[in-house]
């Protein structure tokens, strides 16, 4: 077992909670002394070996999604999905922000002077907080400001919950952007993801961008799963046209699988009681 000494245990808690160190090139300019290959001490070049394969198989594993080469665990949950509470300091912030949306300028402002000086677990809060009110204006403001932090890094469940917001409040046009900005970013839902995002679609009575997602869904290189296309088509029913093209492709996907068809005059059914409610 490899015995390493109490200074390279300190760099490595030190490094493991930075955010800011890159590779081990970047420890090595950090730490000229103590990390230098050619230091002339046996015990401090067995230690950097040691070192620099650790943070580059982290790295590696910590890769893709556009999260670039910044070591961190790779078994750590996404900030995303984190029990989100708001703290003080957040608190503050969210009903300012509230206070002066009507306001462009002062808005501005206090983003600038307020928000930008938020702890990145109270900015994540202030955000879950505003998607949760469907404060549309306000979310989208966050958005802008979470892609800019230094410590941002594109995750599939960022995107995922401003699409869900958004979809329950209808803003196509909105959506459309935050679609660019994760194709920009290379972003890639697994199926679930896409499933529950086009049901989010379908329930707020937008079929179309629903099937503009389906499409994306089609040419993802994660393999098909039978429960998402079983969502989607429950989704559908009240578009039987588009219900019957996903459900031809999920009876070829998934060759002897049947698909529930409700009855057809469910919904005259409802639109009989509804009348009937007016009268």
């Amino acid at each position: 077992m490899f015995v390493y000494t109490r200074s390279a245990k300190s760099l490595l808690r030190a490094i493991s909670i930075s955010t800011s160190t890159t590779n081990p090139e970047t420890i090595s300019l950090l730490f000229p002394k103590t990390l230098n290959p050619n230091f002339n001490n046996n015990k401090f070049d067995v230690e950097f070996q040691w070192l620099n394969r650790k943070i580059s198989t982290s790295s590696s594993a910590a890769r893709g999604g556009g999260g670039g080469g910044v070591w961190r665990n790779p078994n750590s949950i996404s900030i995303w999905r984190r029990k989100k509470e708001i703290g003080k300091e957040g608190l503050i912030v969210a009903k300012e922000l509230k206070r002066l949306q009507s306001n462009p300028v002062r808005l501005q402002r206090c983003i600038q002077s307020h928000v930008s000086r938020l702890l990145k677990s109270d900015l994540v809060s202030v955000l879950a907080e505003f998607q949760r009110q469907d404060q549309v204006f306000l979310s989208m403001k966050l958005y802008d400001v979470v892609r800019k932090e230094i410590w941002y890094r594109p995750d599939m469940f960022f995107y995922r919950d401003m699409l869900m917001m958004l979809a329950r409040n209808k803003k196509v046009d909105e959506a459309k952007r935050v679609w660019e900005d994760l194709k920009r970013e290379e972003v890639l839902f697994d199926q679930h993801t896409f499933g529950d995002i086009m049901r989010a679609f379908l329930d707020n009575e937008l079929p179309g961008e629903a099937m503009e997602i389906y499409a994306e869904m089609r040419q993802s290189p994660d393999p098909p799963l039978s429960l998402p296309f079983r969502v989607i088509l429950k989704g559908l029913i009240p578009y039987p046209e588009l219900r019957e093209k996903i459900k031809a492709d999920f009876l070829e996907l998934f060759p002897g699988y049947s698909v529930y068809d409700p009855p057809e005059d469910l919904f005259e059914d409802q639109d009989w009681k509804t009348e009937s409610d007016l009268d």
